[in-house]
């Protein structure tokens, strides 16, 4: 197989009837649809609880009001255009606002929405900012999907990036691996570009995204093993999705073949209060519930993930829970002063997020008022 075809119309997927498109068609007009046939290749159409399924195709249920599309208010952390620095370490650059296909639980939906202003074609702001800040030694090139891009185009903005000298590491955000392996494959000039910018002292990181374990097919380690070859070192990070891997079989599943294919398991991330996500979102207690009891099929190197929430403030790892409490703490702060905190909260089975614990909104509240 070559390259895939590119679908953006709902009523051209052959696995779903008619009156399944005409429901679904409230739903695309309000968050994008894309997908590919070597993807949509992936699903059995007999199963409608198929998790590659639901995982690119849209469902009704995205229309119930709930969450914010920017529900971690990156806005807040935008100095320059295309450019978020939340962690001094660490900045992001916005360099694509299209993926291989649309994942129906994406965090950064809303600049597949509407004509957004958060990522830019010319990186040029964002590298000055960069390079006035030595403190950042860490770049992740992210959107949309980086791969997407000609390698050309991509090329030059590692260029750029890899001729700051207090810049260490270069991530690549990426789902194509299990989008569309096949640009990886047949792009020679890909992974010699990896090879000539992932150097001994200074490496690119290829974040790759496998929600699932079915995703990890023939081809896609195959895409994997040429990123290897080329001196990417591989990580992985996937949101805890209901009815994709929100289950411990899966998810140990998940962890043990990245493991065997060479791809660390990175972060296992709540499912964020976006707009559109609340079919696909697990309780934060039932999700580490997941989390441990997946933990205890696997090896150590199997199981190196952390389980964490993206919220405003910082990632903010979940540590244990007990019959009446939950524990947590920062694993990165926005704010230096929050790396010490500690959390220590009364159980609540529906919280999503971190605001819905009645203790964290309590002190929220405090410190607004403080502020004020």
């Amino acid at each position: 197989m070559s390259q895939p075809n590119y679908i953006v119309d709902i009523n051209k997927i052959e696995g779903l009837s008619d009156e399944e498109k005409k429901d679904l068609k409230e739903v695309v007009e309000k968050y994008a649809f894309r997908a590919n046939d070597y993807y949509l290749g992936l699903i059995d159409w007999d199963d409608p609880n198929d998790p590659i399924r639901r995982l690119v195709v849209p469902a009704t249920e995205e229309l119930e009001e709930w969450g914010e599309l920017d529900a971690s208010m990156e806005h807040k952390y935008s100095p320059a255009r295309g450019l978020e620095h939340k962690y001094a370490d660490t900045s992001i650059l916005l360099v694509s606002d299209v993926c291989g296909a649309f994942c129906r639980y994406c965090f950064r939906k809303r600049i597949f929405m509407h004509e957004n202003q958060e990522v830019t074609r010319d990186v040029s702001e964002g590298l000055d900012y960069i390079r006035k800040h030595p403190e950042i030694t860490n770049v992740l090139l992210t959107g949309g999907d980086p791969l997407v891009m000609a390698t050309f185009k991509l090329e030059d903005t590692i260029r750029r990036v890899r001729e700051i000298e207090h810049v260490k590491i270069i991530r690549i955000g990426t789902k194509m691996t299990a989008f569309n392996p096949y640009r990886v494959i047949e792009d020679e000039s890909l992974t010699e570009m990896i090879s000539k910018y992932s150097l001994p002292d200074k490496r690119i990181y290829v974040i790759n995204h496998f929600n699932h374990p079915d995703e990890i097919t023939e081809t896609a380690e195959e895409a994997i093993q040429k990123l290897h070859n080329a001196g990417a070192i591989m990580c992985n990070q996937t949101p805890m999705i209901a009815g994709i891997n929100d289950n411990p079989d899966t998810l140990a599943k998940l962890f043990k073949r990245l493991s065997f294919i060479g791809v660390t398991p990175y972060y296992v991330f709540q499912c964020r209060p976006t707009a559109g996500n609340k079919p696909y979102a697990v309780p934060i207690e039932s999700g580490h519930e997941v989390f441990m009891k997946a933990f205890e099929q696997c090896s150590g190197l199997a199981k190196r993930a952390r389980f964490a929430m993206s919220h405003a403030t910082g990632k903010i790892e979940i540590l244990g829970t007990d019959e009446k409490h939950i524990y947590m703490r920062y694993h990165r702060a926005a704010e230096p002063r929050d790396y010490k905190k500690f959390f220590v909260f009364k159980r609540n089975p529906e919280a999503y997020w971190l605001d819905d614990y009645e203790e964290y909104a309590t002190m929220k509240k405090e410190l607004q008022s403080t502020e004020v």
